[in-house]
C-alpha cells in the first residue's frame, strides 16, 4: 500500500472516530436529557406522594372529625331520651318511690271505669294512709320515713294484680286501683276487703330501717266504681272512708257505702262464726228419702244443717256460699262424708236398713282436692262400708274448671266401688259429647224441670227425653223436687227410677235421733 492509500485510510478512520465521538456526545446529551426528565417525574412523582399523603392525612382527619361528631350526635340523642325519659317521669311517677302519681292514678282509673261499664264488671279503689306516719320522721329523720315510704311501695306492688295500679296521692297517702273484682258488687266488696287485709297484713310486717325495726299499722277507706262517676269523686268517696277509720283509730278497712260496709262485716262474721262451728262441732245432718215408683225407700241424701247459738237450726242456703268463697267448704264437706260413712255403716248392722245407700253433694273445691279420692278410699275402709251403698253428688258445672281432673278422680272413685250422680243435671254443662265420656252411675234431674211438669209439656219432653238418654246410657234417673201426686204419676210414666222431693218426706234427722233429743 502506498503513502497515499495510508493517509486515505487514516483519515477515514478518524473521520470514523469523529464521527463516533459525534455520536456518543449526542448520546450522553440524550442520556443527560433522560436523566433530566427522569429527575423531573421523580420529583413530580414525590410531589404526587407528598400530595396523596397529605390527602390521605385530611381524610384520616375528617374520619376522625366525623366519628367525634358521630358520638356527640349519639350522645346528644341518649341526652334527649333520657331527658324524655325523665320528663315523663316526672310527669307521672313519684320521684321518690317510682311508682305512679296522682296524674297517672287519674288517667287509669277513669280507663278502668270506663272498661268496667262496658263490660258489666265491677272495680274499685282502695285508699291508705300509714297511721302516724309523722312520728317516724320527728323520731328517726325523714331520711329514715323515705326508706320506709320506698318499701311500703315496693309491698303494695306485691299484693297488687297484674291489671291493678299502686299509686303515691302524698307524703304518707297511697292508692291500689283494682281494676277486676267481679260482676256482682257483692262479691266486688268481698275481694276488695280480702286485697285490703292482704296489703294490712303485708305492710304490718316488721321494717329495717337501717339499725332500726319499726312497725306500722294502714288505715284503709274502699269504695267500688259504682260509688261514683268521676275518677276524682271516686277517690274523694274512698278517702272519707280513710278518715272515718283513722277518726275511729285507725288500723282498719271501711266502705265508703255504709250497706256495703254493714254486708261486708256480716260475712266477715259468719266466716268467723263457720271456723267456730267446725270446731265446736255445730253441724249435723238431715236425711231426706229416695224412694221407687212403689213408694219403696231405696235410700236417703245426707244434707248439712248448722244448730248456730244464737240463730237456731240454718239450712246450707245461708252458709254454703261464705264456706265455698273462703274454702271452708273442703274440711265441712269431709265432715259431712265422714258422718255420712258412719250412718250407712250403723244402717249396716241392722237387717231393715242393711240395704239403704246414701247420697253426698261433693263440692267442685273438694272433689278438685288431691287429697279427696284416698280421703274416700280412707273413709270406707275405716267404716267398714259397702262402697257401692255410697253415691256422691257432683254436678255439671264441675265438668268446666278441669275435665281432664274431674274424669280422672271419678275413675278413681269408681275403682273404689262407690257410686257417682250428676246432679242438677241440664242446668249446667249438658254435653253429650262428654256424658258418654263420664264414669257415672246416676242422672239426676234438677228441680227446675219437675217444679211445672203438670201444666208444662216442654218440661214433661224434657224429662222423658233425659230418661230415654239415661236409660240408653245404663244410667239410673232420680228425679228431686217431687211435691205432688201429678208430678208423681208423670215421672213414673216416663220411667223415672227413683224420686225425691216433699211428697215423700222433708229433710229431718233420723228417728233414733228424734228419740235422743226427745
Amino acid at each position: 500500500m502506498g503513502k497515499k492509500d495510508q493517509r486515505q485510510a487514516e483519515a477515514r478512520a478518524e473521520d470514523e472516530k469523529a464521527k463516533r465521538a459525534a455520536e456518543l456526545v449526542l448520546a450522553n446529551i440524550e442520556l443527560a436529557y433522560q436523566n433530566e426528565e427522569k429527575a423531573k417525574r421523580a420529583a413530580e412523582l414525590a410531589v404526587a406522594n407528598s400530595e396523596l399523603a397529605f390527602q390521605q392525612d385530611e381524610k384520616a382527619k375528617r374520619a376522625a372529625e366525623l366519628v367525634v361528631a358521630n358520638k356527640e350526635l349519639a350522645y346528644q340523642s341518649d341526652e334527649r331520651e333520657r331527658l324524655t325519659v325523665e320528663l315523663h317521669n316526672l310527669a307521672f311517677y313519684d320521684p321518690l318511690t317510682h311508682i305512679a302519681n296522682r296524674r297517672l292514678l287519674l288517667d287509669r282509673l277513669s280507663s278502668a271505669q270506663e272498661i268496667a261499664a262496658r263490660s258489666g264488671r265491677e272495680g274499685g279503689v282502695l285508699y291508705l294512709d300509714i297511721d302516724a306516719f309523722k312520728d317516724i320522721n320527728d323520731t328517726l329523720g325523714q331520711a329514715f320515713g323515705d326508706l320506709l315510704l320506698r318499701q311500703v311501695a315496693w309491698r303494695l306492688e306485691t299484693c297488687a294484680g297484674p291489671g291493678d295500679t299502686v299509686a303515691r296521692m302524698s307524703a304518707d297517702e297511697f292508692v291500689v286501683v283494682l281494676a277486676e273484682l267481679g260482676s256482682y258488687p257483692i262479691e266486688a266488696a268481698r275481694r276488695a276487703r280480702a286485697v285490703g287485709d292482704r296489703i294490712r297484713a303485708t305492710l304490718g310486717v316488721p321494717y329495717q330501717l337501717e339499725s332500726h325495726e319499726y312497725t306500722i299499722t294502714t288505715s284503709i277507706g274502699a269504695a267500688l266504681f259504682t260509688d261514683a262517676e268521676s275518677a276524682e269523686a271516686l277517690l274523694q268517696r274512698a278517702d272519707i272512708a280513710m278518715n272515718e277509720v283513722k277518726q275511729a283509730g285507725g288500723d282498719a278497712l271501711k266502705f265508703f257505702d255504709q250497706t256495703m260496709q254493714d254486708v261486708i262485716s256480716s260475712r266477715l262474721a259468719l266466716e268467723a262464726e263457720l271456723e267456730t262451728a267446725l270446731k265446736n262441732e255445730e253441724f249435723l245432718l238431715h236425711y231426706q228419702p229416695l224412694v221407687d215408683a212403689g213408694g219403696q225407700i231405696h235410700g236417703m241424701e245426707a244434707l248439712i244443717r248448722w244448730m248456730h247459738p244464737q240463730r237456731g237450726l240454718l239450712p246450707p242456703g245461708a252458709f254454703i256460699d261464705v264456706a265455698e268463697e273462703t274454702e271452708l267448704v273442703v274440711p265441712i264437706g269431709s265432715w259431712v262424708l265422714n258422718q255420712s260413712c258412719a250412718q250407712l255403716s250403723q244402717w249396716q248392722q241392722q237387717p231393715g236398713t242393711r240395704d239403704l245407700g246414701i247420697s253426698v253433694n261433693i263440692s267442685a273445691q273438694q272433689f278438685g282436692t288431691e287429697s279427696f279420692v284416698e280421703e274416700v278410699r280412707g273413709m270406707v275402709k275405716t267404716h267398714g262400708i259397702d262402697p257401692q251403698r255410697l253415691t256422691l253428688e257432683i254436678t255439671e258445672n264441675m265438668l268446666l274448671t278441669s275435665f281432664t281432673q274431674t274424669t280422672a278422680h271419678m275413675a278413681e272413685l269408681k275403682e273404689i266401688g262407690v257410686r257417682i250422680s250428676l246432679d242438677d243435671f241440664g242446668t249446667g254443662y249438658s254435653s253429650l259429647q262428654y256424658l258418654k265420656r263420664l264414669p257415672i252411675d246416676e242422672l239426676k234431674i234438677d228441680m227446675m224441670f219437675v217444679q211445672e211438669l203438670a201444666t208444662d209439656v216442654r218440661d214433661q219432653a224434657i224429662v222423658r227425653a233425659i230418661v230415654a238418654l239415661a236409660h240408653s246410657l245404663g244410667l239410673t234417673v232420680v228425679a228431686e223436687g217431687v211435691e205432688t201426686d201429678e208430678q208423681r204419676q208423670i215421672l213414673i210414666n216416663a220411667g223415672c227410677d227413683q224420686l225425691q222431693g216433699y211428697l215423700f218426706g222433708r229433710p229431718g234427722p233420723l228417728e233414733e235421733d228424734r228419740r235422743h233429743k226427745g
